[in-house]
């Protein structure tokens, strides 16, 4: 890959199907980046001492899209040498240990991919309009994030 033609990317993905850590860490990769970071969030099979067993996930996918680009601007600010994002987000049923949200960030130096990918999943789950639901043996629940603005401000 010529240098000029590893112009820097941002790959926004909602899928039902199962999500790929090989597939979305290989989207970042650069020749001018020594560090990959990424962050992977997995359905476990407890929540407060009660069994999980899955995970559903809904969105309002155009919003969500809009909101996730909006963030990864806001990485490229606060970031300037951040080359390529990655942020997939599964959506319907999620089996234990199975992702539900890939972030994957490139960037010259580690730092700087660290930070960012901190930033993805903590603002991804403050301000993107995905709905989780716990489905446990016998009930479910809808569950907020305890950084979700819109939630917080209603209380």
């Amino acid at each position: 890959m010529e240098e000029r033609e590893d112009v820097p990317k941002d790959f926004i993905k909602l899928k039902s199907e199962k999500l790929s850590v090989d597939e979305v860490s290989e989207l970042v990769v650069s020749p001018s980046c020594g560090a990959v970071s990424l962050f992977i969030g997995t359905t476990r099979n407890n929540f407060k001492g009660r069994k999980v067993i899955h995970l559903e996930y809904e969105a309002y996918s155009s919003m969500a899209e809009n909101e996730i680009k909006k963030i990864c601007r806001e990485v490229r600010q606060k970031w300037p040498s951040i080359k390529h994002i990655a942020m997939y987000h599964r959506l319907g049923v999620v089996p234990i240990t199975e992702a539900s949200v890939i972030i994957a960030v490139s960037s010259p130096h580690r730092t700087e991919s660290l930070e960012a990918v901190t930033y993805c999943i903590n603002t991804l789950k403050a301000s993107v309009p995905i709905w989780k639901k716990e489905i446990y043996e016998d009930e479910y629940s809808w569950k907020e994030n305890k950084e979700c603005f819109w939630a917080n401000s209603e209380k």
